[in-house]
């Protein structure tokens, strides 16, 4: 069985979305192109009200995600967990189709006698640690995130150790949103490693509006972009191949 690569959008942000598209859309958007979405609402001394709140939940149950919100100082833990968490929802369902297709339609994990299900987890398990994750991490950079945008990059940078310790290959990319110039900004291309955000980190600049969709809608073309360039890519392999025999 080959889940292919898993891709996930995350979220980090502290409140509402007031500028563009529905942010609440755009992740159904998200799923439909096979993308998660999962939210993390960050607080500090304040809290997200229930507007806040519900957009947060809105986002990840529409991006058939995971929402969790958290103290700053629980951060860490939680992008970890949440990134994790949603991986397995996502094997679950691919194993889950597999099952359904020699078990017939109404059967799911849960169906399975417990010796059964047990083994099916496992393949779940092992799958979590070998298949291939896409992340795409959009960074809330509005003026109330000022001081929560240390403890995201230590987040984030224990996130890629995390994941670095899989035997599958992991891909991360930045956006924050708003950007210097534009509603979202690209702070991180593709790369395995986080490492960088260490120098990048400090010299954001926080203020302004809040484009929660736009940077969703963004995250979504982005991923349109890597497929089609990989696409490119083993069409340019099969090529060489073909030429070279």
């Amino acid at each position: 069985m080959n889940p292919g690569t898993i891709k996930q959008i995350l979220l980090i942000t502290d409140g509402c979305s007031n500028q563009g598209e529905d942010p609440i859309a755009m992740a159904a958007l998200a799923k439909e192109q096979g993308i998660t979405v999962n939210v993390i609402g960050v607080m500090e001394h304040d809290t997200i009200d229930e507007k806040g709140m519900k957009e947060i939940e809105g986002i990840a149950m529409s991006g058939g995600g995971v929402s969790q919100v958290v103290y700053a100082q629980k951060l860490s833990q939680t992008v970890q967990m949440v990134t994790r968490k949603a991986m397995t929802q996502t094997l679950q369902g691919v194993v889950n189709k597999e099952l359904r297709q020699i078990l017939g339609d109404s059967k799911s994990v849960e169906d399975l006698p417990p010796e059964q299900r047990g083994e099916v987890m496992e393949v779940v398990d092992e799958l979590g640690e070998t298949v291939n994750l896409d992340v795409l991490i959009l960074v809330d950079t509005s003026a109330s995130m000022k001081n929560k945008l240390p403890t995201v990059k230590e987040a984030l940078l224990d996130l890629s150790l995390s994941l670095n310790a899989r035997s599958g290959n992991n891909q991360f990319g930045v956006f924050v949103f708003p950007g210097k110039k534009k509603d979202v900004e690209k702070l991180l291309d593709w790369t395995p490693q986080l490492e960088s955000l260490t120098s990048i980190f400090p010299k954001l600049t926080t203020g302004g509006i809040t484009p929660t969709g736009p940077a969703i809608r963004e995250a979504c073309a982005y991923f349109k972009k890597k497929r089609s360039l990989r696409s490119l890519l083993s069409r340019d392999d099969e090529q060489y191949f073909e030429e070279s025999m």
